[in-house]
């Protein structure tokens, strides 16, 4: 049934199309979010996804990877909005936050300080973190999505994991300093 809605969205069915794009919207919505943490930032990368996959779904191949190569266009929507977003927030000053937090809010101040962490990092080392660890997918499936070889996918990760670890330490370093500029 949907290899069948793809061929006819394929051949012009814009039914078929608004009936593929409403199965897949959510997931790319929250694919979108998780890479960019800005829910506006990711309604207009899966609006420029849908918009694109109408314009060049004729060309689509394999109509079983229908999916994959959504996922694909995805990503490169993403990597230009977050594009767009660096430039126009590249001189905007971050105010470290106090390190005194009451107990009851511990877990959303580390979410928080994961998540400045998570920010501050390149928008292919966002995109193979949710992949891989969020989706779950394979490093082969990581790589199909963004269209890199899986050796790739792997150093990503490797490089993803270790520009967050160093995130986080200058953040708590800051964190620090701040607190002991405060206390005197």
């Amino acid at each position: 049934m949907r290899r069948e809605l793809v061929e006819r969205a394929r051949d012009g069915d814009r039914a078929a199309f608004a009936t593929l794009a409403a199965e897949s919207i959510a997931r790319l919505f929250n694919i979108a979010q998780l890479m960019l943490r800005d829910r506006d930032l990711a309604d207009d990368a899966v609006q420029e996804t849908l918009v694109l996959a109408w314009r060049d779904l004729k060309g689509l191949r394999d109509l079983d990877g229908f999916d994959a190569w959504l996922h694909r266009v995805l990503i490169r929507c993403v990597y230009r909005e977050a594009s767009r977003e660096r430039r126009h927030s590249a001189g905007a000053a971050q105010v470290p936050e106090a390190s005194t937090y009451p107990d009851a809010a511990t877990d959303v101040a580390d979410r928080d300080t994961i998540d400045r962490g998570f920010r501050r990092l390149r928008p292919e080392h966002r995109a193979v973190l949710v992949l891989h660890h969020y989706l779950g997918f394979s490093e082969a499936e990581a790589a199909a999505a963004l269209s890199v070889p899986t050796g790739t996918v792997k150093s990503r990760l490797s490089r993803a994991t270790a520009a967050l670890r160093s995130e986080l330490e200058a953040d708590a370093r800051s964190t620090e300093r701040f607190a002991m500029e405060s206390v005197r």
